[in-house]
Formats: structure tokens, C-alpha cells, sequence
């Protein structure tokens, strides 16, 4: 059965009760899943106040206690991955693999931050007095608000809340309406871990209006999000006029350089594989793909090769690997970038088109040659289109992959040391990945730079969006 959907405040799960609902569809069929209640005005003060009132004792718990209660829900996690992507599946449309996957890999985030979080240390400085001691402590910087995409409903969700339960924060996190299952979960997971009542809050709603309230709420001293550029700015602006602590993980337009040095076979294999993942509705998925002359006809005939190898059909279904778009309206804005690089006289080698009248899916679709003024180079296509354009000098590479404002991940393929050194300090992002695709563990920094984002989602640096450094001055 499908996840029963609910808030869940002060450790309680709350569900319709007179409440706002909202209907929850599969991508895949159209068919109704269940119903999702929206947090009332009183439902969000209650949860502010139980975030509040929660902080106050569990910033002072022990980090083996928080560490043990993260543990837990990673075992948890991965003994019930299956019926949990399963969901994942219904609610979002990814194939059960890839959605299975999400929640396995999560399971590490949750024993990364169990052990991080058991080694937050402060430093003692050198005193210029024999008499002074200087220190310098770090504390949790209280109650956070959280709002979490659709394309990766567990990832994303879990990653901000077990940094911020790992660090002695508190959490209210409004996930993903239209593939709320996994955020659901995640609080059932952590109330049968043993976590306190209000340490973790889970509300739904309007999400500007949510949004809006939350963050305006002295109550609220950090904010995190994920997704859009235009709406990052939206919640940083906000946040910044109440001088919130902010960590923004935002869209992208990942460039891929190949040389003509390199393994171009095995490039192309691994690129499609990736473009077409969760249907192209990844943050960091490749889209700008710029080949050098000498080896575009053998990169771009693999390519291709493995694009048309794509099975489309509903995630649920054995085989499928690749699935639909979480919206009707993602489905017509391929149909535009599609038909942008048609009029501006681009190739369409693969696809191009909507599959099928029942569902949200689209074809695997490779454009070839657009120019750089087309729709497809310039915004970021969050679907399974793919722009090709050749490239002569490495430089030129370079300098086109950097032309856009978006700066979050990179890919690059080449033999050459020289050349690797070259992409490492030329392009301009917060995740470089070369002859291969490193980011996304939960050691590693995750984030960008330009109108990318503010802060990392990964790797030690994730804390520090949810402590506060004080000093202490002591004279005896």
C-alpha cells in the first residue's frame, strides 16, 4: 500500500481532520494515490514552538545519543528500501531501481553524520597574556526551516535533516507535494528511532506561503533550500531581510567537455546513462555536451546508440530505465526547447516528442548543433534533452561552458594531465568531475557557485550552515 500521508508535529502524525488537502498522482498513469493535508496557520506555530521548545534540551544531548538515533535510521532505511522506493516509484516516477537506490545510498548520509557529528570541535587559541585563555566553541544554531524538490525526495530531505540532528539543531522541513511519500517516511523512520518529539517537524502546504511564514518567524535561525534559481533568490532575499543563515543548493546547466584524447567509447556510454537518470530531472545532469571535432563522429554515434537504447515506460514496470516526468507541464517545456532548436536550425537526431497520451513521459532526445543564443544552451532543461555542439581549441570549451551564470557540477573527459589541469582551474563550478562522476557521497562537498547556490549540502562543510562559532575570553 502506498504511504499514508500526513504532517507530523511534535511527534505526533497528523492527518485531514478538517484539514486543506491536496490530491497526490502517479506521473506514470494519472491515477490518484492519496491525499496530502496542508498545515494550517496553527499547525506551523504549533510546529515552531515544539522545534523551539525541543531545541532547548536536545542541543545539550549527548552526540553518541544523536549519533545512535541516526544509526538507527540508517539500518531502518536499508532494511525497508524496497517498500520505500516502491513509494518513491508511485509518487515521483523513477524506475523502482533508481529509486531503491536513493534510499540505500541515504543510509550512508544518516552513519556519515553519526560520526561526524561525534567530532564537532572547538580550538583553543594562543593568548598574547599568560593569564588569558581564548576559546573558541561551536554550537548548534537552533531551529531550522527546510524545504526540499520532488526529483530526489528522500536524498534531499535527509541530508539536511540529519546534519542538522547530527549538529543539536532542531528542524521543520516542508518536502515535495507532489512526491511527499518519502519525506512521510523519513519521520516515521526517525520517531521509531527514538528521536524526541519536535526535534523534527513535517508540515506541507502552499510553498510560498509556507515558505513566507516560516522563514519570517524569529523563531527560524537557518534556512536551507533546494531547487530553482528564481526561487532561491526569492528565499535568500527573504531570509536575508530577517539576517537568516542561509545554505542554497540551486539549479544548474552542466557542460561536458570531451577531448579528443579520450576513452570517447567509454565517455559516451557513461553520459547517457547519467543524462537519462530520474529522466534528466537532476540538478547536476549533463546537458551542454561539447565535443571536440576530431572525435564527435565516434563520440556522437555511441551516444545516440545508447539514447535509443532507453526503455520509457512507468517505473514500477521491469526493465524500464527511464521514467516520467513528474509534471504534465515538464512534458511541454521539452516540447519547447525541442522546438526552439528546431526554428534555429538544430538537428534532431533522437526523440523530440511526447510518448503516449496516458502519463507524463517524453522521449530520450538529442538535439545536435543548436546555437548558443538557443533556449536548450541557455536555461537549464530539467528533462531528458541533451544539446550537442562541436568544439575545435580546449580554451574555447572552456570558455563557452563558463558563459551561463549557473555554476554547479562539471564533467570532463581527456587523457591528458595538461588538460585535466587546464578544466580543473578553468571552469567556473562548485563540483568538477573528470573521467568520471565523483559527487554525491555523503564525505564529499556538494554544491555551486555563481547563481548555483550558497554553502555545500556535503562533506564537513555541511555543518557549518547549522553551528555558530563563539568565542570565549577568559582572564584568571
Amino acid at each position: 500500500m502506498y504511504e499514508t500521508l500526513s504532517l507530523y508535529i511534535d511527534g505526533e502524525f497528523l492527518q485531514g481532520d478538517g484539514r486543506v488537502e491536496q490530491d497526490v498522482f502517479d506521473p506514470a498513469t494519472g491515477e490518484r494515490l492519496g491525499r496530502l493535508p496542508h498545515a494550517s496557520r496553527a499547525d506551523l506555530d504549533r510546529a515552531l514552538a515544539a522545534a523551539q521548545r525541543a531545541f532547548e534540551s536536545w542541543r545539550t544531548v549527548s552526540p553518541m545519543e544523536r549519533s545512535a538515533i541516526l544509526r538507527k535510521v540508517a539500518e531502518l532505511s536499508r532494511a525497508r528500501a524496497q517498500e520505500i522506493g516502491r513509494n518513491i516509484t508511485l509518487d515521483q516516477g523513477k524506475p523502482l531501481a533508481e529509486a531503491v537506490g536513493e534510499v540505500v545510498r541515504c543510509a550512508d548520509h544518516c552513519d556519515w553524520h553519526a560520526e561526524e557529528g561525534r567530532r564537532i570541535y572547538g580550538r583553543v587559541i594562543a593568548p598574547r597574556l599568560p593569564s588569558v585563555r581564548q576559546l573558541v566553541l561551536r554550537e548548534p544554531i537552533g531551529v531550522c526551516a527546510a524545504f526540499t524538490p520532488w526529483n530526489f525526495p528522500y536524498n534531499q530531505a535527509i541530508r539536511k535533516i540529519a546534519a542538522a540532528v547530527a549538529a543539536g539543531c532542531t528542524i521543520i522541513i516542508k518536502g515535495p507535494e507532489d512526491s511527499p511519500s518519502a519525506v512521510v517516511t523519513i519521520a516515521r523512520l526517525f520517531h521509531e528511532a527514538g528521536l524526541p518529539p519536535g526535534v523534527l517537524n513535517v508540515v506541507w502546504g502552499v510553498p510560498s506561503e509556507v515558505s513566507e511564514y516560516l522563514i519570517a518567524s524569529p523563531i527560524v535561525r537557518k534556512v536551507s533550500f533546494t531547487g530553482s534559481v528564481p526561487v532561491g533568490k526569492q528565499i535568500a532575499a527573504l531570509a536575508g531581510s530577517h539576517m537568516k543563515r542561509i545554505t542554497m543548493e540551486l539549479g544548474g546547466h552542466s557542460p561536458v567537455i570531451v577531448c579528443d584524447d579520450a576513452d570517447v567509447e567509454r565517455a559516451a556510454a557513461m553520459l547517457a546513462t547519467l543524462k537519462f537518470t530520474n529522466a534528466g530531472q537532476v540538478c547536476v545532469s549533463p546537458t551542454r555536451f561539447y565535443i571536440q571535432e576530431k572525435v564527435w563522429d565516434r563520440f556522437m554515434a555511441r551516444f545516440t546508440e545508447a539514447s535509443r537504447g532507453v526503455k520509457v515506460g512507468a517505473g514500477i514496470a521491469p526493465g524500464t530505465t527511464m521514467g516520467p516526468l513528474v509534471h504534465a507541464r515538464r512534458v511541454s517545456a521539452m516540447a519547447d526547447f525541442v522546438q526552439d532548436a528546431r526554428e534555429r536550425g538544430a538537428r534532431i537526431e533522437v526523440g523530440g516528442e511526447r510518448i503516449g497520451d496516458i502519463g507524463h513521459f517524453f522521449a530520450p532526445t538529442v538535439i545536435v548543433a543548436p546555437p548558443d543564443d538557443a533556449r536548450i544552451m541557455q536555461s537549464e532543461p530539467f528533462g531528458p534533452v541533451a544539446a550537442c555542439v562541436p568544439f575545435k581549441a580546449l580554451d574555447e570549451a572552456i570558455r563557452r561552458a563558463n558563459s551561463l551564470p549557473y555554476g554547479l557540477a562539471s564533467y570532463a573527459f581527456t587523457a591528458s594531465s595538461k588538460s585535466a589541469l587546464r578544466i580543473q582551474n578553468g571552469i567556473e563550478a562548485g563540483m568538477v568531475n573528470i573521467n568520471h562522476f565523483g559527487h554525491g557521497l555523503p564525505e564529499l562537498p556538494f554544491g555551486g557557485i555563481k547563481d548555483s547556490g550558497i554553502g555545500s549540502e556535503g562533506g564537513t562543510e555541511t555543518f557549518d550552515g547549522y553551528l555558530l562559532t563563539k568565542l570565549v575570553t577568559q582572564m584568571d
